[in-house]
C-alpha cells in the first residue's frame, strides 16, 4: 500500500529514467528522503520567487511609461512644446492611470479565473511537467512585453493580450509549489516552516524591483526581458530536479517507520458522494492480509468548499490580497507622485514593504504555531494594520526615516496574514482529517483559496487606478476598508478559538461543553 502519494510504478519508472541521469552529475542529491525534503523546500522557494520576480517590473516601469517631461534635462524633439513628448504611447494620454489599471486588471482577472481551473489540472497532471511548462511560458510572455520597447509597439491591445496570457500561465505556480511542500512536510510547526518559506513572495518582489530598476530609465524593455529569461531558466531546472513526492523515489510503504502503527489507528474517511466525514476502525495489517487499496480520487470543487474554514479563509484572503496587490502594483508610483523620488529610487524604496512582508510572514507563522490559532493571528494583525495604513499615508512621507519605518511595519502587518493563509492555512485545510490523507485535495483547496484571493488582487489595482485621480487619500481609505472587511471574515472562527484558551475561556467552556471541541480548527 502506497501511503505517500498516487504515483503508479510506471510513472515512477518514467520519472526516474529522466531524473537519474541529471542527478548522476550531482552525487549528493542521490540521498535518503529527508534530504529530498530540504531540496524540495529550496527549489520551490526559488521557483515561486521567480514568478514574483517576473510580475514586479510593471510596477517599476509605470513611472517611466508616463513621466513629467518638463522635469527632464533632455531637449524635446522637433522643438515641440508637448508635455508628453517623453511618454510611451499609448500611455501618454491624460487617462494614463486608468490604462495602467487596465493592464494590471488584465493580468489579475485572468489569474483569478485561471486559478480556479489550475488546481483541477494540477491534481490530474504530473506537477513537475505542469509547473515547469508554466514557468517557461511565463518567461516567454514576460519577455514579449519587454520586446515591445525594441519593436516600438504602441498598441494598447498588444499589452493587454500579453498580460492576459501571462496571468493564465502563472496560475500553474502556486497550487503546484504548495502541493509539493504539503506532500513533504507534516503539520508539526508548519506555520513557522511555511512562514519562512513564504518569504519567496517578498524575495521575488525585491529582486524584481532591483533588476527592473537597473534598466528602467535607459531601456525599460530589459526590465521585463531579463526576469523573463530568469524564470524560463528556472522552469528548466524544475523539469530536471523537482521531486514532488516520496512515491517518485520508488519507496515502499513497508520500509517507512510508523507505517505499521498507521494501519492500527482509526481512519477518517471521505464520502465520495458528498464529502461528508465518517470514522472507521481499520484492521491490524500485521494480523490479517490486506489487499492493495485503491488510490483516492481527486476531490470535487464543491467537496473542497465543504471543508470547514475554506470559505471563511477564502473571503478573508480576498480582501487581504486586495490590499497587498494594490501596494505591489501602485506603491512605486505613489512614492514618485507624493515624495517626488525618481523611478529607480521609488522602486528601491518600495522593496522595504516586501522586507516587512518577510518579517511579517515569519512572525505570523511563529505566533500561530505557538497559540495554535491561525485565524486569531490573522485577525490581530489585520486590526493593527488599519491604523498603520492611515498613519503611513499622513506621516510616512515626512522624512526618509519615517518612510522606511512605516513601510516595514505596514508590509509586515499586511503581508503577514496573507502569507499565513496562502501557505500554512491552505496546507492545513488541504490535509484536513475529513480527507483521509488524500494529497490530491491539497491542490484544489489551495487553488480555491488563492483563486478567491486573486479576485481581490484584481479589484485592488483596478480600484486604485479609478480612485487615484480623485486623490491618494481616497485610495488609502479604500485599503483600510478592505483591511477591516478581511478581519470580519474571520471573527467567528477566532472567537471560537479564544473561548477555548485556558486563560479566559474556562468559564465559557463550562457553560457550553461543546465550545472547545468546535474551536479545534481555528
Amino acid at each position: 500500500m502506497n501511503l505517500y502519494g498516487s504515483c503508479s510504478r510506471s510513472q515512477r519508472g518514467h520519472f526516474l529514467s529522466i531524473l537519474m541521469p541529471c542527478l548522476s552529475f550531482v552525487p549528493f542529491l542521490v540521498l535518503p528522503p529527508l534530504r529530498y525534503r530540504g531540496l524540495t523546500l529550496v527549489l520551490t522557494f526559488v521557483f515561486y520567487a521567480s514568478f514574483h520576480l517576473s510580475r514586479k517590473p510593471i510596477s517599476i516601469v509605470k513611472s517611466e511609461l508616463h513621466t513629467n517631461c518638463s522635469s527632464l534635462e533632455k531637449i524635446p524633439p522637433n522643438d515641440t512644446n508637448s508635455t508628453t513628448w517623453c511618454d510611451w504611447a499609448p500611455f501618454d494620454q491624460a487617462n494614463y492611470n486608468e490604462l495602467f489599471g487596465a493592464l494590471d486588471n488584465a493580468f489579475l482577472v485572468a489569474y483569478a479565473i485561471g486559478m480556479f481551473i489550475s488546481g483541477i489540472f494540477g491534481e490530474r497532471l504530473p506537477l513537475r511537467y505542469y509547473l515547469s511548462g508554466g514557468m517557461v511560458l511565463s518567461g516567454l510572455f514576460t519577455s514579449l512585453f519587454g520586446l515591445a520597447y525594441f519593436w516600438e509597439i504602441h498598441v494598447l491591445w498588444y499589452y493587454i493580450i500579453i498580460q492576459i496570457c501571462n496571468g493564465l500561465v502563472q496560475t500553474t505556480g502556486w497550487p503546484s509549489v504548495v502541493t509539493c511542500v504539503g506532500n513533504w512536510f507534516g503539520k508539526g510547526k508548519r506555520g513557522l516552516i511555511m512562514g519562512i518559506w513564504n518569504s519567496h513572495t517578498s524575495v521575488g518582489n525585491i529582486l524584481g524591483s532591483l533588476i527592473a530598476g537597473v534598466w528602467v530609465s535607459s531601456a525599460w524593455g530589459l526590465s521585463f526581458i531579463v526576469p523573463g529569461i530568469i524564470i524560463a531558466i528556472m522552469g528548466i531546472v524544475c523539469f530536471l530536479f523537482l521531486v514532488e513526492c516520496e512515491c517518485e523515489l520508488g519507496l515502499d510503504a513497508s520500509s517507512q517507520p510508523h507505517a505499521g502503527r498507521r494501519e492500527k489507528d482509526p481512519e477518517v474517511t471521505l464520502s465520495a458522494d458528498d464529502g461528508s466525514c465518517s470514522r472507521e476502525n481499520t484492521i491490524d495489517s500485521s494480523e490479517y492480509p490486506k489487499e492493495p487499496a485503491e488510490q483516492p480520487g481527486a476531490i470535487s470543487f464543491l467537496g473542497a468548499l465543504r471543508i470547514p474554514g475554506v470559505v471563511e479563509f477564502s473571503l478573508c484572503l480576498l480582501f487581504a490580497k486586495l490590499v497587498s496587490y494594490t501596494f505591489l502594483y501602485w506603491l512605486p508610483l505613489y512614492i514618485v507622485n507624493v515624495a517626488h523620488f525618481s523611478a529607480k529610487e521609488a522602486g528601491d524604496l518600495s522593496t522595504l514593504f516586501d522586507v516587512g512582508g518577510i518579517l511579517g510572514g515569519i512572525l505570523a507563522g511563529l505566533i500561530s504555531d505557538y497559540t495554535d490559532g491561525r485565524a486569531t493571528t490573522c485577525c490581530v494583525m489585520l486590526i493593527v494594520a488599519a491604523p498603520m495604513l492611515f498613519l503611513y499615508n499622513h506621516v510616512g512621507q515626512n522624512g526618509i526615516g519615517s518612510s522606511i519605518a512605516m513601510l516595514i511595519v505596514c508590509g509586515a502587518l499586511v503581508n503577514g496574514p496573507y502569507a499565513l493563509i496562502t501557505t500554512a492555512v491552505s496546507a492545513d485545510l488541504g490535509t484536513h482529517e475529513c480527507l483521509k490523507g488524500n494529497a490530491k485535495a491539497l491542490s484544489t483547496v489551495t487553488a480555491i483559496i488563492d483563486g478567491t484571493g486573486s479576485v481581490g488582487a484584481a479589484l485592488g489595482p483596478l480600484l486604485a487606478g479609478l480612485i487615484s485621480p480623485t486623490g491618494w487619500n481616497n485610495v488609502f481609505y479604500m485599503l483600510i476598508t478592505a483591511d477591516i472587511l478581511a478581519c470580519l471574515g474571520l471573527c467567528l472562527i477566532s472567537q471560537a478559538k479564544c473561548l477555548a484558551w485556558p486563560a479566559f475561556g474556562w468559564v465559557a467552556a463550562k457553560e457550553r461543553p461543546g465550545a472547545v471541541a468546535r474551536s479545534a480548527g481555528a
